[in-house]
Parts: structure tokens; sequence; C-alpha cells
């Protein structure tokens, strides 16, 4: 008997992975492509597919020993930030599944780390309106199932107003709020934080063995944006239950955790959260406020990878638990339905029309809650530095 259960799970999964069903068969409930009565299938770049070992590299910066360790330095290092004291770990700590784990990060002029982070004193700086993303597989995005990733054209932020983790490094260093507070304002930050770099003698030989330059300097800004994308690319979890499931594995998710599964493909979440990443990469609206100048409300789909590690959740932190992110969700049909027909036409933009196809039912929720646990993978790499170059206190030691 468990053999022939095996052999159905392995069937399903394989399925899932092969992609659409034939079309004598696509109509079936019973398809793991099919949203029932929705006659809509998944796009093939949803296709369920295992995480790859290793993230998309661009030509020009491969991933070294000494580049990935540099790039950690640099990462922990508070010398990139205008006052000294803030570095791309203050909203990124490995404590908090690469991100902060508050609603919305607190950079320049707050003290503390990840919840317990305060502002110190008034503040005259501007709030970010952001959600910390994780770090956790940023190498990955874009990727979606049967196509060719390019690291150089991978979205960032969740506006995807960025492409590719290098070009993604400078805007950071320059934003008021994040690395750079009112009266430091410098004239070019990613200049002279390459600058405060170069005056350190450990640096200038660190960079020296991972760049090999011929000819110039070897700390400069193209070479530090590289050596923190290379670090970056290597923070992956391709080893989470799902990826064993999915390469045939067929104990890897529990028998709870496959009811989810099945849940997640029945009710349309493969739609947008589908493919290795458990992303379309795509913005859409659906519905959460957003205050950002110009109003901009259709953000980036999330990875669903590592929810366990990375709450709150939504681009701007207001939902707490995967609890109330399926409840929102489940009361999304209705009113998507209605802006449709003709209602809602205050919303700009309109809710996404792929909310329409959604079926959730509460009674599925602790399936769901569970496949999502199988996303996770707790072996994830949280080291960090001791000390770093500059000698400045490090914000997990304050």
């Amino acid at each position: 008997m468990k053999r022939v259960l095996g052999a159905l799970v392995i069937g399903w999964a394989g399925a899932m992975i092969a992609g659409p069903a034939p079309p004598d068969r696509a109509a079936s409930a019973a398809s793991p492509l099919a949203f029932p009565g929705s006659g809509a299938a998944a796009p093939p770049e949803m296709r369920l597919t295992p995480l790859p070992l290793r993230a998309p590299e661009p030509p020009d910066n491969p991933g070294t020993a000494e580049k990935i360790a540099l790039g950690r330095l640099l990462f922990f290092d508070p010398i990139l930030s205008s006052t000294r004291d803030v570095s791309c770990a203050t909203c990124h700590s490995p404590r908090w599944g690469w991100g902060d784990a508050r609603p919305v990060p607190i950079g320049v002029g707050g003290a503390g780390v990840g919840p317990a982070r305060m502002f110190v004193g008034p503040s005259s700086l501007p709030v970010l309106l952001r959600n910390t993303p994780t770090l956790l597989n940023v190498g990955f995005n874009g990727l979606v199932s049967g196509a060719e990733p390019a690291a150089a054209a991978a979205p960032m932020f969740w506006d995807s107003r960025a492409s590719g983790l290098e070009s993604q490094v400078a805007i950071p260093i320059a934003m008021v709020g994040e690395m750079s507070g009112a009266g430091h304002q410098e004239r070019d930050p990613m200049a002279e934080a390459v600058r405060r770099v170069q005056d350190i003698p450990d640096y200038r030989e660190r960079f020296r063995k991972a760049f090999e330059p011929r000819a110039g300097q070897a700390v400069t800004p193209e070479h530090l944006a590289q050596a923190i994308a290379a670090f970056e690319r290597s923070l992956i979890t391709p080893r989470a239950a799902i990826d064993r499931f999915l390469q045939g594995d067929t104990m890897a998710l529990s028998a709870e955790q496959q009811r989810g599964l099945r849940v997640f493909q029945d009710a349309g979440c493969v739609h947008c959260h589908g493919g290795p990443m458990f992303s379309d990469f795509k913005t859409h609206y659906v519905g959460v406020p957003d205050s950002s100048p110009g109003g901009q409300r259709a953000f980036r789909t999330p990875t669903l990878r590592n929810l366990r590690y990375t709450a709150p959740y939504m681009h701007n932190g207001s939902l707490r638990t995967l609890r109330e992110v399926l409840t929102f969700y489940d009361g999304l049909a209705e009113a998507v339905t209605e802006t449709l027909e003709g209602g809602g036409a205050s919303d700009r933009p309109p809710l996404d029309p792929l909310l329409k196809s959604m079926r959730l039912s509460d009674e599925d929720f602790p399936a769901l809650e569970s496949f999502f646990d199988s996303l996770s993978d707790a072996t994830y790499d949280t080291s960090a530095p001791s000390t770093v170059p500059s000698g400045l206190p490090l914000e997990s030691t304050r």
C-alpha cells in the first residue's frame, strides 16, 4: 500500500513539474495545473520546479570565495553610511531571516536591532514606507520556470525600480533615512563611501585579492557593488522540503502539507505565486493601502519562500501573521468582482482581475499554513563577522 501511495504522489509531483496536461485532460478538476470552475490554466512559467543550487551571476561578476567574504564584511560595516552607525545588516539581519521583523524599517537616527529598533529622540527624517524584504534567495529574483535567468535584469525593491543586485547596492547608501542622515548628505554618497573604505589598509588588500586589478584602484564603486552583490547571491535556500518533494522525495512533505499544496493550486494562488521562487515577479494591485508620494499601489509579487522567518507581511508590513494574510485574500474575491462589474471606481489602479480566480476557504487555512512551512529552510546562512576592518561597532553588539 505504501509503495502504491508513493507512486501516486510521485506521479502528482511529476505532473506539476512537467507542465500543463494534454488537451483531453486539461479540463479535469483533478489536474494539478487547473483551477476548478475557472477554466484558467496556470501559465507555463508558473510550473512548480525546485530551486537551482546556485543563483545566476552576471558574466562580469562571478562569485569567488574572496569576493563573497569581502562582500560580507562590507555588508556588516557601518562605514558605508554617512553617519558611520548604520550598515546594510541594520535592516537585513540574519537574526530575522535577513530582514528586520518590523512593519517598516528605521535606518539612520535609530538605535537597537530588529523589532526593538526605535528612533533616538525626535526625527526630521522621512518615514520609510516599505517593509524590508528578505535577502534570502534574492539572487533568484526574476527566475521563473522554462526561462533563462538574467542576473542583470533581476527586479529589485517592491516596485521593481532597479534591475540587478549590482545596481541596487548604491540606492540605500544614497537614500536619506536609510543610510544617509539629515545633516550628513553627501554630494555623491557612493563615492564618499568608497573613499572611506579606500582609507582602510585591510580593505585595500582585500579588494586587491578579490578583483586583481591590472591597473588603477582596486577599491571602486563598481567593485564595492559587485562584492556586496556576490555576497547577497550566496544567501540561498535550495534544499527546503518543497524542493526535495519536487525532486521526487515523497516523504519530504507530510500528508497535511501535500493537502495544502493541492489547495494552493486549486485556489488559484499558483497563478502569481508559482515557479521555483513562488513568484511571477510582476506587479499587481491587491488593495493594500499605500501612502507613498504619487500613490504607487501596484507592487511586485513577493516570494513565499522562508515565510516562517520573514514576518510581518505585505509591502507595508501591515499583516503580522500568515493567518491574517489568508483572511485578507479570502475577503478580496467579492471586492474584485464588484470592481470588474463597474463598482469601486475610486480604486486606481483597479484590483487585479486575477484575484477573481481565487477560491479560498477558511477551512483550508491550516493545510495552507502547513504547506507554507515546507517552503522554509532552517539551514540558511546566519553567519556574521565579529569585527569589521573599519573597527566601528557592529549593530548587533550595541
